[in-house]
């Protein structure tokens, strides 16, 4: 025999005896001998091999035909903005899915994102699992803190350890803005519940031109020197990726993947081609788009016979009301709308596409629905740049028309008006943050070929969004794990929806479920629902503080007012307490309390808990990067300096350090031998510093600024110690300068601060960087 051929056959041997090791999962106990090897062994060792038996550790792995998972969640897509839902959108791919699936009428969610993103994951209500409010919101008690507990985890988890690999892509944002760097800690990130592989952003919403991806622990923005990128295509070229890939090397293994792009989110950006197939498709206004939507959902049967169009709320002025240029304004705002729903529709198609491709579809388990109803939060004009609301601001009409032509293009940041977020949510009244059924009630579409045999039927059972993970237990047969890790888990608060996909008319078997976000607060059992909203505060409005307990209640009985058009308070005043009551007993018992309606406190206190007494912050180069802005200094309304100290031949330039992009921030920069710093505010408006031609050597390049007044100063340049420029600050941003921008020393990731330098390279720093030192001084 050759030395080749007895190579080769010890390489075959090897082979067989790993892959053979691979046995399916069974029941085991701890032999005698684990202490001995420290794991788990049930053959025989002896002296020799042939007196020995082998024996190989197992790997779980879900039984034969286990179905797959994928469940698909929008942003601030509201009850009425799918096609198969009545909407005006174009949506075919969706559609597709509803004509060969179910259609659910009655689903809810939390009103918000972080909370309905963390309880579709963890099957439990959003204050039980410490996200009563935003992450950006939290509060040091267990209802808010942002910290869901161990005892908590997602059904991912679950999935994982009964042998399913998960994929994450898209939206992460319940996970604390501050706990997003490098360092972690990496707890309540993807990974650590229950993701093999995350792809995505790790904010509220991201720029779709420009994105900044985290690709598991790290950082990368993989839109450069691509033309044509947008977020959404690129989240659907990863999941094509990660579908073929693993039917590739795992065809017996089943997996879950959680998708979520930032549509239809602000900012609502899509290719110029799509944007011009709805031009002049919504210049009949939001009044006539409730009124064609609603009489189509009655044709389609998506809504009871005999549904009312809920009244247009006083705050949204009527249509016919508007100047020409506002309703020529605002009908852009909605083609463009549209347009970004039908492209984000597309790729959803190409990722079912790749289902179909890779023998899968009939067995995937596909849940298409929405975080929240449709937004409101871009107020009563729209926006160019949402930081203007971030900030409790209206946009000026003049400067949102002077950005008519490139209203969804990479030089905006842009949001809708209220009265289209009211038509999107049809029949409904209200938005995005109310717990009426305009911010709660969501479209949810299931498709699953091999285990529903109705097609294209509607379900009217009540559900909401914690009922999703106990769903995917029953339909993939996992086993919940009443301890995970070492942690005892609690149980889940929803039920499984399987009961109701061949059976149209099982009653719900969730009957009972309270609502609360923001102090709006709703209850609903077996039909009848009370509602409040807390002093009463429309989404575009900042912080508004109130009693809760002058709040006015309302009082519906769903079961023949399906829209809550008609408040029965006055008429039925012991029902109403009656459920007030047992609203109360639910807050107590799922951590709802205690209501705190001030948000900017909120965030202050934040901050104080975060950062302390503390007054120096050092920054080093090259690691001190993609820094969410929330976990930077805090310099916002505060004196304070940001130093760097450089050794210049005269050649260098770049950015020292930045902080946001170019909705808002702050950049501090060399270019052609001189030290800039700017402050990026609204609209254009730069206040801009500039030195004279920087000397060779040793350079103590500094800025300070020196609080006047609220949100108000003076910006101070210097150059080894000598001040070399000052400029006035007299308006500057209250709380955020984007969502998703981030802080970055040496470099300017993401969209420029400045308009300076260029838009595409970062402008990084060519010279030698240690570090930047930002510290607060005293007003």
């Amino acid at each position: 025999m050759t030395k080749k051929l007895i190579k080769l056959l010890s390489l075959m041997l090897v082979t067989a005896v790993v892959f053979t090791g691979c046995q399916p999962a069974g029941e085991e106990t701890k032999s005698d001998d684990f202490e001995k090897y420290g794991q788990e062994f049930k053959g025989k060792i002896a002296k020799s091999y042939e007196e020995s038996e082998e024996w190989w550790p197992t790997t779980p792995k879900p039984p034969a035909g286990t179905p797959n998972v994928l469940i698909v969640l929008l942003d601030d897509v509201g009850f009425a903005h799918i096609g198969a839902y009545g909407g005006l959108i174009e949506t075919p791919r969706i559609d597709q899915l509803a004509q060969n699936g179910l259609l659910y009428n009655n689903f809810h969610t939390t009103a918000l994102c972080s909370p309905s993103r963390a309880s579709i994951m963890a099957g439990r209500n959003h204050h039980r699992i410490g996200l009563g409010s935003h992450s950006l919101t939290a509060m040091g008690f267990p209802g808010y803190n942002a910290y869901p507990p161990e005892s908590a985890k997602s059904v991912a988890k679950h999935l994982q350890k009964a042998g399913f690999v998960n994929y994450a892509l898209g939206k992460w944002d319940h996970t604390p803005l501050y706990e997003v760097s490098r360092s972690g800690p990496f707890d309540r990130w993807p990974s650590g519940e229950g993701f093999d592989h995350y792809y995505g952003f790790m904010a509220a919403d991201a720029d779709n031109f420009r994105s900044l991806i985290w690709t598991d622990h790290n950082p990368i923005e993989d839109w450069e020197d691509k033309e044509a990128y947008h977020l959404s295509e690129a989240l659907a070229d990863k999941g094509i990726e990660f579908i073929t890939s693993h039917v590739s090397v795992s065809p017996d293994k089943p997996f879950m993947m959680f998708w979520a792009p930032v549509a239809m989110h602000s900012p609502h950006q899509a290719p110029k081609e799509y944007i011009e197939r709805y031009k002049g498709k919504f210049d009949m206004g939001w009044d006539k788009a409730r009124e064609i939507i609603h009489k189509t959902q009655l044709e389609m049967g998506v809504i009871p016979t005999g549904t009312q169009l809920s009244m247009r709320i006083p705050e949204i002025p009527a249509w016919d009301s508007l100047k020409p240029e506002e309703r020529k304004l605002y009908a852009r705002q909605m083609e463009v709308f549209a347009a970004m729903m039908t492209h984000v529709d597309e790729h959803i198609g190409r990722m079912v596409d790749a289902l179909e491709r890779t023998d899968q579809l009939d067995n995937t388990l596909i849940f298409v629905t929405s975080d929240n109803g449709s937004s409101g939060e871009g107020g009563l004009a729209g926006t160019f740049n949402e930081t203007y609301v971030l900030n409790g601001l209206q946009t000026p009409f003049e400067a949102n028309m002077s950005h008519y032509e490139d209203w969804g293009g990479p030089n905006t940041y842009p949001h809708f008006h209220a009265g289209w977020a009211m038509a999107g949510n049809t029949p409904f009244k209200y938005f995005k943050q109310i717990v009426h059924r305009g911010g709660i009630q969501d479209p949810l579409i299931v498709h699953w070929p091999k285990g529903i045999k109705s097609k294209g039927e509607v379900r009217n059972q009540y559900h909401h969004i914690i009922d999703i993970a106990p769903t995917i237990m029953e339909v993939t047969a996992t086993p919940f794990l009443k301890e995970l890790d070492g942690e005892e888990q609690m149980d889940f608060d929803g039920v499984s929806m399987m009961y109701s996909f061949d059976s149209p008319d099982a009653p719900t078997q969730h009957p009972e479920q309270y609502s609360e976000l923001f102090g709006n607060r709703a209850i609903y059992k077996d039909g009848w629902k009370a509602v409040t909203i807390h002093g009463n505060r429309m989404p575009w409005n900042v912080n508004v503080t109130a009693p809760f307990e002058t709040d006015v209640w309302e009082l519906y009985n769903l079961n023949e007012d399906f829209s809550e058009s008609v408040n029965l308070a006055d008429q039925y005043p012991e029902k109403l307490e009656e459920l007030k009551k047992r609203w109360d007993e639910l807050a107590w018992e799922y951590n709802v309390y205690p209501l705190y309606d001030d948000m900017v406190m909120r965030i202050a206190k934040q901050q104080g808990r975060l950062f302390g007494d503390r007054k120096e912050f050092v920054y080093y180069s090259p690691g001190a990067v993609r820094i969410a802005e929330k976990a930077s200094a805090p310099v916002k309304d505060r004196s304070h300096s940001i130093e760097t100290k450089l050794n210049l031949t005269g050649k260098e330039e770049g950015v020292v350090v930045a902080c946001g992009g170019f909705t808002g921030g702050y950049t501090l920069f060399i270019k052609n031998n001189r030290a800039y710093y700017d402050y990026n505010f609204y609209h254009g408006v730069y206040y801009t510093l500039e030195s004279p031609p920087l000397p060779k050597g040793d350079v103590d390049l500094k800025f300070v600024f020196r609080k006047t007044g609220f949100i108000q100063g003076v910006g101070e340049l210097y150059v080894n110690g000598e001040k070399v420029d000052e400029v006035a600050m007299p308006e500057m941003h209250i709380a955020t300068f984007s969502l998703s921008e981030t802080f970055d020393v040496g470099v300017d990731y993401g969209t420029p601060v400045s308009n300076r330098y260029s838009i595409t390279n970062h402008f990084p720093y060519t010279g030698e960087l240690d570090k930047v030192i930002v510290r607060l001084m005293e007003d």
